[in-house]
């Protein structure tokens, strides 16, 4: 009896020493985690010919909920999160805020390549498992506010490190490459093709530290993107490109069949499209190697993916000449999903210019207005536009990762209107979840289409 009694004494002493354990490794400064015990059910979002499908475990086909995408770009949430405190408070901050404005796709960087502080890979196949955690703790935080992801897994440009940073690990391992000013060798290079292959597999074949999911398991994950704006210094190179897309797209589907890839293109039509010549923003468009139609026409690319920069492509240009641009740019687009690659349209970077040459917050509702209009036309006829995700959304304390682009949404009320009223419109249209009904409930009162 007496030690029937001493056992029972010791569970709660048991119990204060485990959780002791917990916060220590969780909170303290010890690498190791322990795994999330719960998260919230999340189903993984598939490409069904010109639409996104949620796929529902069980589910037939037709009782599939087609899915529409208002969403945003944070490039910086893995470099915030590699911090423990108000760092990773502003990565939970940013998707709680997009999650109240009913945006449900983040697009982000899960690449920095080089031997900056805050590197992923440090060299060919080396990480930093402290910044891996950083990405992992944003994957967990975006489940947890029923945020997908758009990982984007290399820049075409030097900032955190990009082709360029691949060339020179290949150079100053002693292989012959060309040192010349053009980086389009990175598309062909066998062992800087390996080195991106190596990179890719460790990216996926990741298993989250935080939750115990592996990231080709993660429902969280909305997609991979090969590369952020691939372009060529040389339009000769539009073949080497087409051929590096076609065999990573499918080196991506060879490790994980769950979620859809993307290309990460501009959306510039290439010098043997004729309608690049009415529907580029200028001829040096077609110059830079990049393709929309044939390289979103690559069997494993799902779907395809387009910015859109009036004031930067046509920056001499008056206001309603960038509006009749854009319209016809996104136009075109949803046209081509339609007709050519039967395929989803996204248009991955919508921006434009918060304070530039007396344009004001006026101006860039103008042209988000535009595109959020053709997008919801699109919705209501079933057409390939599926949606679109503005540049970029900061919180207060990011301000170094700021652009041209960048604001803090609620800091700017026309802009977070415009916002939540195409996320409460598409929802209205196609929102089948409980967590839509109760976005609808919630915060679209009061809405009008």
């Amino acid at each position: 009896m007496e030690a029937h009694w001493r056992n029972h004494k010791l569970y709660p002493l048991l119990g204060i020493l485990l959780l002791s354990i917990f916060l220590y490794f969780n909170f303290g400064d010890n690498p190791i985690t322990f795994p999330i015990l719960w998260q919230s059910k999340m189903d993984f979002v598939s490409a069904n010919s010109t639409h996104f499908v949620v796929v529902n475990d069980g589910a037939a086909v037709e009782n599939q909920s087609t899915f529409y995408v208002n969403g945003w770009n944070s490039y910086w949430l893995m470099q915030e999160s590699v911090w423990d405190g108000p760092s990773r408070s502003r990565v939970s901050k940013m998707l709680k805020r997009g999650a109240e404005m009913g945006l449900t796709v983040c697009r982000t960087w899960a690449f920095n390549d080089g031997h900056g502080p805050n590197a992923l890979q440090i060299s060919p196949g080396v990480f930093n498992e402290r910044v891996f955690r950083g990405l992992d703790y944003v994957i967990v935080e975006a489940r947890k506010n029923g945020i997908r992801l758009i990982l984007s897994l290399v820049n075409n440009l030097s900032n955190f490190g990009g082709k360029s940073q691949y060339l020179k690990w290949a150079q100053e391992a002693g292989n012959n490459v060309s040192s010349s000013s053009s980086t389009d060798s990175f598309f062909s290079d066998p062992i800087i093709k390996d080195y991106y292959k190596a990179y890719v597999k460790a990216i996926l074949t990741r298993k989250n530290s935080l939750s115990g999911v592996k990231y080709v398991d993660e429902p969280a994950i909305f997609a991979w993107e090969l590369m952020n704006e691939p372009r060529c210094a040389s339009s000769s190179s539009a073949p080497i490109l087409q051929a590096w897309l076609t065999e990573m797209a499918a080196f991506v589907k060879s490790l994980d069949q769950k979620h859809l890839v993307t290309v990460g293109l501009e959306g510039f039509y290439g010098l043997n499209t004729t309608k690049g010549l009415d529907v580029n923003p200028g001829e040096w468009a077609a110059s830079l190697g990049s393709d929309f139609i044939q390289n979103s026409a690559i069997k494993n690319i799902d779907f395809a993916s387009v910015h859109a920069y009036p004031d930067s492509w046509i920056p001499h240009h008056d206001m309603e000449a960038k509006t009749r641009f854009l319209s016809q740019w996104v136009e075109s687009h949803i046209s081509d999903g339609d007709h050519l690659l039967k395929k989803p349209v996204l248009f991955t970077e919508v921006g434009s210019l918060v304070h530039s040459n007396n344009q004001g917050v006026a101006d860039k509702d103008i042209l988000l207005k535009t595109v959020y209009d053709k997008i919801y036309e699109s919705a209501k006829k079933r057409q390939a536009g599926a949606g679109a995700l503005i540049w970029q959304l900061l919180v207060d304390g990011v301000e170094e990762y700021s652009d041209r682009f960048s604001f803090v949404a609620w800091d700017n009320p026309s802009t977070y209107k415009l916002i939540l009223k195409q996320s409460c419109r598409l929802q209205s249209l196609f929102g089948k979840s409980i967590r839509s009904r109760k976005l609808i409930k919630d915060l679209c009162s009061g809405q009008q289409p």
